[in-house]
Parts: C-alpha cells; sequence; structure tokens
C-alpha cells in the first residue's frame, strides 16, 4: 500500500519558466513523485510515496539539476539526555523527521542544531517530536541565560548527591563489615535499618533513572539509564527477597545487597556531579568572549549626554569613549583620534592608532583619547557577536571521527545487557552451579560498570575546549569538521595582496613626465585596486591636478582602459600593451630591475604610444618570515598564488621563504589551481581575504580567511584568523592536531575502559560498587583530559 504525503519546497536560483520546466521534469520522473513547480512563488508542491522517496531525496534532485532548496536553521536546547545513547536516539528521530535536511545533537552542550524546510516541519514540530520520545526542548537560550541555568542544575546535582551520601555511609560501613569482618554496631546490620536508608535512596533520589529508562524502553531504544536502573533494581530487590526469609525463618541469616544499591546510586551520582562541573568548565571560552562586553554605553541624544544599558543602542547613536573605557559597540570615529587595545580581538598587543572615519570594533579597549563614534553595528550584528556565534557553533558540530564512537553507542546498551544475561547463565550453570548469589553479583557489575557516556563525551568535550582555546587566541574554526580536516593539511597556499603583504602598496618609482602622472592618476582615482589607492596617493602628495575620465574599464588581471580628455589611456601589464599593439621594447629594462626587486611595474600607454613605467611595492609583514618558518617546522610545504608576474613574485617568495610560486593567476583561476594540487593528492589550505579569492577558499580542503578582509572571503572559509596576523596560521594547525590528539586519547581509554572492564567484572572479579566508582571516574577522566586543552601552548 502506497503511503502518499504532500508537501512543498521553497526554491531559490529560478529565472525562468524553462528553470521551472526542467526541475519538474527530474522531480517528475522520481519513483513515485508528481510535483508541480510555480516559477513566480518560486515553489514546488509535491506529492511523493514515502516508501520509495524522501524529503532529503527531493532536496538532493533538486540541488542536482543546478538549483537549491530554501532551508532554515534553529538550535534547540534538549534537556533530559544522560548519555550518549540519548543524543544518538534524539539526532535519528530527527533526521527521520519529514523536512529536516540535517541533524547534529550534542551531548555535551545539550544542544541540538538542525537545518530543516520551514515549508514541510516547523520549529513546534521539532521540539514535539524530541518530547514524544521522552525528553523536551526548547529554543535555544542566550549563552548569559543557559550558563545561569547550567548553575542552578548543577548546584541541584550537588544537593542531590549530598543527601544520597549521607543516607549511603552507614550502609558503606556495612560492606566493610563483610570485607574485613570490622566490629560495628548490630543497627547497622539490622536489615529494616539498611532497608530504610536504601529505599528513598533507590527510588527517590534515584528514580531518575527509572524515568529514563521507562521512556528510552518505551521508544525502542535503552541508554546508561537502562543499565543503572536494571543493576540497582536487582540488588534491592534480591534482598527484599533476603528480607522476607529472614522475617519468614528463625535464626536465618539474610545475604542483604542493599549497600550496593544505594553506593551504586551514589557513586553514580557523584560521577555525573564532577562531569557536570568539568563541563562546565569546557564552556568557558564562551563566558569569557561575554564578559569581554561593554554594558553600558555613553550616548549622546539631543546634544545631552547620557548612559544607557548596551541593548537600548541603536545604529546610528553617537557615543562618547573616554580613555581606558571599553568601546561599546562597532562603529566610526566621528571625532577625536587615539590608539586602541584590539589584543581581544587580533592578538595584537601594540595599540593601533585610530583617527576620524576610521572603523572601530565594540568590545576593544580605547588607550588615550577621547572620541566620539556612530554606531554602525549593534546586539547581534557586532564583531564579537559574531565571534561568539561561531564558536557556539563550532562547539555544537560534530566531528566526523565521532562517528565510530555514535555508532557503536547505539549498539552499546542492548550489547551490554545481552553480555550480563550470558554472565548470570554461565556462573549459575557451571562456575557455581546452582548458587544464584554470585551469578547476581557478577551480572551487576557487568551492567555497572559498563558506560557509554565516556565514548559520548570522548569528542565534544575536546572540540569544545579546543575550539574554546583557539577563539582565545584569536582563531575562530567553523565547525567540529574543520578542526579536523585542518590537522592533516600539508599544502598551504597563500594569496600574496593583503596576506603575505600588508596590502598597502606605495609608489617607489615612476619614470615619465608630468602629464603623464597626471592621466595615470586621473585614470587610476576611478579603480578600487590597491595599487590604484597607491599611485592616487603618490598623485596627490605631488599635488597634481586630478581630471575626470570619460570612460573607464576594468580589464582583471591585466589592467584598466580610460579616456580621459579624449585621450585613451591604457596602464598594466605588457600582455595588456601587447594586445593593443603596443612596443613596449624601450622600457623593458626597467621594467625588469623592478620585478626583480619585487615591485609590481605597470606600463602607461598614451594615445597608442608607451609613454613611461610606474612602479608599486606592496611591503611585507613583519610575521611572514616566521610563521612560514614554523609551517616549514610542520612539515607543511608553501606555495604563493598572485596575479603578478612571474619576476615581481619569485622576488617575494625569495624574501620570505616561500618553497613555490604560481604567478600570473587571473582571479576567475584561482579556484582551478587550487584542484590542480589537490590532483595531486595534496591536503590543501588556501589562505586570502579578498572578494576574489573568496572561489578558492571554497574549494580548498581548508579556507582560512584573513579576518582583515572581506566578508565575502570570511563567510566563504572555514577557519577564520582575527587581524592579519599570519604566526595564526601554523598556531591554528598546532590547535587542531593537539585537539584531534586529544580526541584520539579519549576514544582509546572510552574504547579501552569497555574492553577490559565488562570482561574483568564478567570473570566475578569485581564487587559492584567497585565497578560503579570505576564507571563514575571514566566519564570524569574523559572530561578532564579533554580540560588539559586550555593549557596547550599555540
Amino acid at each position: 500500500m502506497d503511503n502518499k504525503k504532500k508537501t512543498t519546497l521553497g526554491i531559490t536560483g529560478m529565472t525562468c519558466t524553462a528553470c521551472a520546466n526542467r526541475i519538474e521534469k527530474n522531480l517528475n520522473k522520481m519513483d513515485g513523485v508528481e510535483a508541480n513547480v510555480n516559477v513566480t512563488t518560486e515553489k514546488a508542491t509535491v506529492a511523493y510515496n514515502t516508501d520509495t522517496t524522501s524529503i532529503e531525496s527531493l532536496t538532493q534532485k533538486i540541488k542536482d539539476t543546478g538549483y537549491d532548496v530554501v532551508t532554515e536553521k534553529t538550535e534547540l536546547d534538549v534537556i533530559g539526555m544522560t548519555c550518549a545513547a540519548c543524543s544518538n536516539r534524539i539526532e535519528k528521530v530527527l533526521n527521520r523527521t519529514d523536512g529536516v535536511e540535517q541533524a547534529n545533537v550534542n551531548l555535551t552542550t545539550e544542544n541540538a542544531t538542525i537545518a530543516y524546510n520551514p515549508e514541510a516541519t516547523s520549529i513546534d514540530d521539532l521540539i514535539k517530536k524530541i518530547q514524544n520520545i521522552g525528553y523536551d526542548a526548547q529554543p535555544k537560550k542566550e549563552a548569559s541565560a543557559k550558563h545561569s541555568q547550567k548553575e542552578q542544575e548543577l548546584k541541584g546535582k550537588r544537593n542531590k548527591l549530598i543527601i544520597s551520601a549521607i543516607l549511603s555511609l552507614p550502609l558503606l560501613l556495612t560492606m566493610f563489615v563483610h570485607l574485613f569482618a570490622l566490629p560495628l554496631p548490630g543497627l547497622l546490620m539490622n536489615p529494616w535499618f539498611q532497608f530504610i536508608l536504601a529505599t528513598p535512596v533507590q527510588f527517590i533520589i534515584g528514580w531518575q533513572f527509572y524515568v529514563g529508562a521507562y521512556k528510552n524502553l518505551r521508544n525502542g531504544s535503552a541508554n546508561m539509564d537502562v543499565l543503572v536502573a536494571l543493576g540497582t533494581s536487582a540488588a534491592f530487590f534480591y534482598s527484599i527477597y533476603e528480607m522476607a526469609k529472614w522475617l519468614a525463618t528463625s535464626n536465618y541469616t539474610p545475604h542483604l545487597y542493599f549497600e550496593t544499591s544505594a553506593v551504586l546510586i551514589t557513586l553514580i551520582l557523584f560521577g555525573k556531579y564532577l562531569e557536570s562541573r568539568a563541563k562546565t568548565q569546557t564552556t568557558n571560552a564562551l563566558s569569557e568572549l561575554l564578559s569581554l562586553q561593554a554594558k553600558e554605553a555613553r550616548v549622546i541624544r539631543n546634544g545631552e549626554e547620557r548612559m544607557v544599558p548596551l541593548s537600548e543602542v541603536i545604529v546610528g547613536d553617537h557615543i562618547q569613549v573616554k580613555p581606558g573605557e571599553k568601546i561599546p559597540v562597532d562603529g566610526q570615529i566621528i571625532k577625536g583620534m587615539t590608539a586602541i587595545d584590539e589584543s581581544m580581538l587580533t592578538g595584537e598587543s601594540i595599540p593601533i592608532e585610530k583617527t576620524l572615519n576610521d572603523n572601530v570594533i565594540g568590545s576593544t579597549m580605547n588607550k588615550n583619547g577621547s572620541i566620539t563614534i556612530e554606531a554602525t553595528k549593534v546586539g547581534k550584528d557586532t564583531a564579537l557577536s559574531s565571534i561568539i556565534k561561531v564558536v557556539e557553533e563550532a562547539q555544537g558540530s560534530k566531528a566526523p571521527i565521532q562517528r565510530l564512537a555514535d555508532i557503536i553507542s547505539g549498539y552499546f546498551v542492548p550489547i551490554v545487557v545481552g553480555i550480563a544475561i550470558l554472565t548470570f547463565i554461565i556462573w549459575i550453570a557451571f562456575v557455581q552451579s546452582g548458587q544464584f548469589e554470585p551469578a547476581l553479583v557478577a551480572a551487576i557489575a557487568v551492567l555497572v560498570i559498563a558506560c557509554p557516556c565516556a565514548l559520548g563525551l570522548a569528542t565534544p568535550t575536546s572540540i569544545m575546549v579546543g575550539t574554546g582555546k583557539a577563539a582565545e587566541n584569536g582563531i575562530l574554526f567553523k565547525g567540529g569538521e574543520h578542526i579536523e580536516r585542518t590537522h592533516q593539511i600539508d599544502t598551504v597556499v597563500l594569496d600574496k595582496t593583503g596576506t603575505i603583504t600588508n596590502g598597502k602598496p606605495i609608489v617607489t618609482d615612476f619614470d615619465g613626465d608630468d602629464e603623464t602622472l597626471q592621466l595615470l592618476a586621473s585614470a587610476e582615482k576611478d579603480s578600487e585596486h590597491p595599487l590604484a589607492e597607491a599611485i592616487v596617493n603618490y598623485a596627490n602628495n605631488k599635488d597634481v591636478n586630478l581630471l575626470d575620465a570619460e570612460s573607464f574599464e576594468a580589464i582583471p588581471g591585466h589592467g584598466v582602459k580610460a579616456t580621459i580628455n579624449k585621450k585613451d589611456i591604457l596602464i598594466g601589464t605588457r600582455k595588456l600593451m601587447t594586445d593593443y599593439h603596443i612596443d613596449v621594447t624601450m622600457s623593458e629594462d626597467n621594467l625588469m630591475n623592478y620585478e626583480y626587486e619585487g615591485k609590481t611595474a605597470m606600463l602607461i600607454s598614451i594615445n597608442q604610444t608607451l609613454r613611461g613605467v610606474v612602479a608599486v611595492a606592496d611591503t611585507v609583514k613583519d610575521s611572514a618570515n616566521e610563521a612560514i618558518k614554523q609551517l616549514h617546522e610542520l612539515g607543511i610545504s608553501v606555495t604563493m598564488l598572485t596575479g603578478d608576474n612571474e619576476r615581481t613574485a619569485q622576488a617575494i617568495a625569495k624574501q620570505v621563504g616561500i618553497d613555490s610560486v604560481i604567478s600570473e593567476v587571473l582571479p576567475e583561476q584561482k579556484a582551478s589551481k587550487i584542484t590542480s594540487l589537490q590532483d595531486e593528492n595534496k591536503v590543501v589550505a588556501m589562505v586570502g581575504d579578498g572578494v576574489n579569492d573568496a572561489p578558492a577558499l571554497v574549494q580548498a580542503d581548508i579556507g582560512i580567511a584573513i579576518g582583515t578582509g572581506t566578508e565575502v572571503a570570511i563567510e566563504a572559509a572555514d577557519v577564520t584568523i582575527l587581524g592579519g596576523e599570519l604566526l595564526l596560521i601554523p598556531k591554528a594547525i598546532k590547535a587542531s592536531k593537539s585537539t584531534i590528539s586529544n580526541i584520539r586519547q579519549n576514544l582509546f581509554w572510552a574504547f579501552g575502559y569497555n574492553v577490559a572492564g565488562i570482561p574483568i567484572a564478567a570473570l566475578g572479579l569485581l564487587a559492584p560498587w567497585v565497578a560503579g566508582a570505576a564507571m563514575a571516574l571514566s566519564s570524569v577522566s574523559v572530561v578532564t583530559n579533554s580540560l588539559r586543552l586550555k593549557r596547550m601552548r599555540l
């Protein structure tokens, strides 16, 4: 029987009815699909058979056709998860939901990141899906509010642990009586006394484990709560059975395990408390970033100066910032000059001089001058808020290395329950035939020592601490997959202008007369290229009167063409001159000399006659040599990618120690050059800062954007290094290597713990309370190991 369903998909990229027809035709070719695509509403109405087709396959078909489907992204705080099996269960359910493109559930952050089709599902529907399987969810709270909530939860766990410990301590003493035959008051050995102490621990304090187990079993899955509930219940109810025999039979000495159930629950609560406290420390990077924000701003409105909360500042407000104060929002200086400490953003400790019309960044420190700024970005649009958002998303994402742990966690609990049952059968049938107690103790130990939590925490805790530490150093990884991929880099490709160099070239040489300089600068004033700005500044410094161009055309990668006072002006490369049949022989020697010196030389033609040469040099960043040296020490080869000619490019490369050069590359060719390197089985990182670098940043295995560059480049990149500090590139790679090494250590110990612990417990070599202590501490050890990343030296 067909299961028909109807949905609507928003489509982007259609320009005409031919686009709509093409999409419709391809969709209707799919098995069981009837589609109607409307170019006006930019929507596809699709009826499909859920047995053969899914929203994901429909979306992929549209993408394969060359268009895209409208999706939205939301983040939910998930409540009630206790281990990796919980997060895996929720993730599976969300990913099976119609309209969900991808869902990631992070146990450490207790957060779900969901990309979904708003036409097919809603946030309320997603929350209901989570609630239906026994958990709860709500729209993501602000980091500060969530931190406060975590503190309250931690306090509640601590109080519950204290009560449980007080009730369990006398029972723990009875354990030492059994072990060491110590003399203790008879009251402690009284079954009623033990029952009264153990019952509230088992059914009031430990009720959370029963609730969690019920919810999971009801939905056809199992988590750590199932193991705890089974193990402690077995010990508790066997003690009830022994207590009943004691009441019914005179002179019968009962074999009680009340202490086992109560102490196990207390130890597990202790482990959970330590784990939660340690997990709170992994999110400190966000708290520290939030603490950088100013709380108030001195706003000037209607000629009056008054302090207002940061939330009340709006774009366009004029704000006065005095020396020693934090700049409250992103803005532009409209009065005054100062030096600003931007170390919190760029890592650069030397304050930067700022004057009229310069941009300033919120949360940086005004050092020594009173300034007035006009707010340009406020609230969530500020640079710091964007950084916090990137860090949050990175900490909430999953690295591919986590997939193995997720797969194992999904099967873990049923396998452990099976091993526990098998252990019980073998003990009662063969090891100590007919003896119930040893078999029960061994089975309980197997149930209790098994811990899927350590597996679930191994990767996300390392990712959280690693990305947080990187952010503190001015390195922003956009996701766990990027921090994992970065450690595999063996080739770094650097754009030249604005990356290796400062991006602010100056004219070093000019061969030509006054008229040539006037026409040269007049033509270049309409260009946005950094070299053009250098030429115009050079002419302005010589008080040259600039003219207006009648026409202007930029020829990408070659130069510019303009008409001024009815004279045809050409400025650019040899190839440009050759294309227009202009002889460059007379300037060839000068041209080559400049290029050997690492300068960018441009030929100037007026009315088809060569009239001169202008040479422009862009100074190399102070940190370039050291950064490239550190990359070499990491075993990474460095290539420079530039539109400059071969001689100029080689001169710069030699100056900073670059291995190889790819020169005379047009902007549209950059991505294909990256592809060529990848075809040589190289793992390539592209570092750039301009709009024309964006395709190459996307094509590279890892795109690294310079934070001083354009928003387009930063958006296209996988990693952003704040400011223009090249030393952050090797630091980013070191951060990745350290984080991945830490993850591998966590996974080794998490797997090794279970592989070794379960057989030892099955052999009867572990008392249940020892197994409980080991299980509780395994998760703590994983989180503690992750916290070592806070001390990594970059």
